[in-house]
């Protein structure tokens, strides 16, 4: 893409749009954040605002919320898609969830849209474990989960935004799917383990039933439908289908992805992971 060219962002307060955004802003791009707070406004519920957060758009970069394993996401992301063939924009960059029947019907209906796309495949984030809803747990000094023994292959949201940006700027990612996954596969008793290990703390992992743990989620006043996304990501998705390693990151960049313990040695020095009690 030439300098002049302008990339929209949606969903740029994510974990990866706002590394995407930075990354594209620091090489002199045109960058335009699309969300519920820019105007245009961007909102996933509310498609009349689209067309004029695509306006003179040539590229985006799409990252659905909370994900595309809800209700809808397919349907809007063939809106998305139509939207963007009418105004115009040459180029889409998909961040897609691994292992998840729905994110693949999402993946097909933008290679059928005629519109360029690159497709980003991933599971869970490290920073699931510093700026999501792990980090309470972690912070309190036990995380309690739904879910055992089954391996993840986390990957790092620097990795996907380094990836996402070489498809946005780059010759040769345009039709092209990057399963992208971490070096190594952990369970999330580990990667726990790994945060205590560094931080010096003693940071517990239990295992607790999904309804257990639906009814933590209730009484902390969380959303139905977000409670229904964590049912399915827990008693679905984390079944073991994921428990493999790709090559994604070396393909798209020409280099291994980032480790875990490097993760969290960097992370140990912000003091995000301190205790709060």
């Amino acid at each position: 893409m030439s300098a002049d060219e302008t990339i929209v962002i949606l969903g740029g307060g994510g974990k990866t749009g706002r590394r995407v955004a930075e990354r594209l802003t620091a090489k002199g791009k045109d960058v335009r954040l699309a969300s519920r707070s820019t105007a245009p406004a961007f909102d996933w519920t509310d498609p009349s605002g689209w067309a004029a957060a695509l306006e003179g758009a040539d590229a985006a970069y799409v990252s659905y919320q909370p994900d595309l394993a809800v209700p809808g996401a397919v349907e809007a992301i063939g809106t998305l898609c139509r939207m963007a063939a009418e105004k115009g924009v040459k180029h889409l960059v998909l961040l897609s969830g691994r292992g998840e029947d729905e994110a693949l019907a999402a993946e097909e209906t933008l290679k059928r849209s005629g519109v360029g796309y690159t497709i980003i495949s991933a599971s869970w984030f490290f920073q699931n474990f510093s700026e999501a809803f792990l980090l309470d747990g972690i912070q309190s000094g036990e995380l309690f989960l739904p879910v055992g023994a089954v391996k993840e292959p986390f990957i790092d949201a620097d990795d996907i935004a380094d990836v996402a940006v070489a498809a946005l700027t780059e010759p040769g990612h345009k039709g092209k799917t990057y399963e992208v996954t971490g070096p190594q596969l952990m369970t999330f008793g580990e990667a726990v383990a790994e945060i205590a290990r560094q931080t010096g703390r003693d940071i517990r992992f239990t295992t607790v039933g999904i309804d257990d743990y639906a009814a933590l989620l209730e009484q902390a006043q969380i959303p139905a439908d977000y409670i229904g996304l964590v049912r399915y990501l827990f008693t679905s998705v984390l079944d073991g289908r994921n428990e493999s390693l790709t090559d994604g990151v070396l393909q798209a960049l020409g280099r291994p992805p980032r480790a875990f313990a490097d993760f969290v040695r960097e992370t140990v020095a912000t003091g995000v992971w301190e205790d709060l009690k």
